[in-house]
C-alpha cells in the first residue's frame, strides 16, 4: 500500500487502467483491515487491552538497540499468535501497530505501558510476556547488552522476582552477547 502511495507518478495515459486495479486491490486491502480492527474491536475491552500492552512490551524489547529487525518481527508475530492467542493476520497488524509505537514514541510509554500490562496480567502471563521478549531478543542469535538491559527492565516493571528472571535468562545464556564475546576470547565453547 505504502509503495504505490509513494511511487513516482506514471504519465496520464497510463493512469486509466492502473487506477481501477489500484481502485481494486485498495478496496481488499481495506477490506481485510477493516475486518482485523473488527476482530480487535469485538474483544472485550480488557482482553483488547491486554494484547495491546503485550504486543507494545515485545516491540520495545526488539527495540532496545534502536531497530527491530525482520526476524524480531517475525518472532513477535509468532509470539502473539502461540496458543491461539491472535490469528496470523491480526498479529501481523498488531505486530504493525506496536512496531510504529514503539519507534515513534519509545521511552515516553514504555513505562505506562508496562503498568498497565501489569495491572491486567496474572503472573504466569507476566512471566510468559518476559519470556516472549526474551525470544524475540534473541531472534537474531544474540541478545546484545542493550537488550538484555532493557530486558531487565522490563522483568522490574513486570515485578518478576530474581529467582524468575533468572531462570529464564538461564534458557537464554548461550545468546547473551557478554557470553558469546567471552567465549571467543577464551577460545571455550
Amino acid at each position: 500500500m505504502f509503495r504505490r502511495f509513494l511511487a513516482p507518478a506514471t504519465a496520464p495515459s497510463d493512469e486509466a487502467p492502473r487506477s481501477a486495479t489500484r481502485e481494486a486491490e485498495t478496496h481488499g486491502e481495506t477490506a481485510t483491515v477493516r475486518r482485523i480492527v473488527a476482530r480487535l474491536e469485538a474483544m472485550p475491552p480488557e482482553r483488547a487491552r491486554l494484547i495491546a500492552s503485550a504486543a507494545y512490551t515485545l516491540a520495545r524489547a526488539a527495540h532496545a538497540d534502536l531497530d527491530i529487525s525482520d526476524d524480531e518481527t517475525a518472532a513477535i508475530e509468532r509470539e502473539l499468535q502461540r496458543d491461539g492467542a491472535l490469528d496470523e493476520p491480526t498479529a501481523v497488524l498488531v505486530t504493525q501497530m506496536a512496531k510504529l509505537q514503539a519507534n515513534t514514541i519509545g521511552g515516553t510509554e514504555d513505562y505506562v505501558v508496562t503498568r498497565e500490562l501489569k495491572a491486567l496480567a496474572s503472573p504466569a502471563q507476566r512471566l510468559d510476556v518476559l519470556r516472549a521478549c526474551f525470544a524475540i531478543g534473541a531472534a537474531s542469535g544474540t541478545i546484545s547488552a542493550e537488550e538484555t538491559a532493557v530486558l531487565n527492565q522490563i522483568a522490574g516493571e513486570l515485578d518478576i522476582d530474581a529467582a524468575s528472571l533468572n531462570a529464564i535468562r538461564a534458557d537464554y545464556h548461550d545468546r547473551l552477547s557478554s557470553v558469546q564475546r567471552l567465549r571467543r576470547v577464551t577460545g571455550g565453547g
